[in-house]
């Protein structure tokens, strides 16, 4: 069991006292291609599962732990070109993902141009079977 963390991604941690995300959105994707038929219409041929797609958004306070090392650690980790093991905070394993994109906007900005918040999107797909 993970104490203290909601999610993690290879070396990256998610959770309430970092990066902490309000919303998880998991899409199950299934691979169907239509074969054509003389005077019918085409019948779907079932391919078997894409895989997963997972969406995380969050928000990040700077100011708290972590700071914006936090956003820099995520896309160092996105940057590697692997794909990294997703396990939640009970320890259960969800398999392997790769990161799709990182979205970033920055809040309640101060005088300095230093923000209060940094809302992200973290957009995940299953890397599928394989050997790493």
């Amino acid at each position: 069991m993970l104490y203290n963390v909601m999610l993690a991604l290879g070396s990256f941690r998610f959770g309430i006292n970092s990066a902490a995300y309000q919303k998880l959105e998991r899409q199950s994707l299934y691979r169907w291609r239509p074969q054509q038929r003389v005077g019918r219409l085409p019948a779907m041929q079932f391919l078997g599962e894409e895989g997963q797609s997972i969406t995380l958004d969050g928000v990040i306070l700077p100011q708290f732990r972590g700071g914006l090392g936090q956003v820099k650690s995520m896309k160092s980790l996105a940057e590697t070109g692997r794909p990294h093991l997703l396990l939640d905070g009970t320890g259960h394993v969800w398999g392997k993902f790769v990161i799709v994109s990182i979205n970033t906007t920055h809040e309640e900005l101060r005088q300095d141009g230093t923000e209060r918040y940094i809302n992200f999107k973290l957009e995940l797909k299953e890397y599928g079977g394989g050997v790493l």
